[in-house]
């Protein structure tokens, strides 16, 4: 299979993964976190440049978690996505980028080995 194609399939798996898991609890749920973060598909399969909408995105995301309890669904609901598919190093390196190249401080590492516990 080539490149391409396994990064697309990758990354519109991260995103059922996503959609597949709804936080009840939190205010934020997971269909927002998917709604807000479907134009950042392309950056973290492909690399290159981030989408000004990607951006957009992230920032609405992160100003609506509000809580702890809704940076913990957020935080849930993205290592949901990471441990549900099969992905590179280059694909985890892309989001965990995200934030920053998008001028964001998340209070967690997008990482499948963050504990979404303990975020305050």
């Amino acid at each position: 299979m080539g490149g391409k194609k396994r990064a697309g399939m990758i990354a519109v798996s991260m995103v059922v993964a996503v959609a597949c898991m709804v936080t009840v609890a939190a205010a934020v749920t997971c269909n927002q976190v998917v709604s807000d973060l479907m134009p950042c598909v392309s950056y973290v399969a492909q690399g290159g440049g981030v989408p000004a909408n990607c951006c957009n995105g992230v920032r609405a995301l992160n100003g609506q978690a509000r809580t702890a309890s809704d940076r913990q669904g957020v935080c849930r609901c993205l290592k949901a996505a990471l441990n549900g598919v099969s992905y590179t190093a280059f694909n985890l390196n892309n989001a965990a980028s995200l934030p920053s190249k998008c001028g964001v401080r998340l209070p967690f590492a997008i990482s499948p080995s963050t504990s979404c516990d303990s975020i305050n």
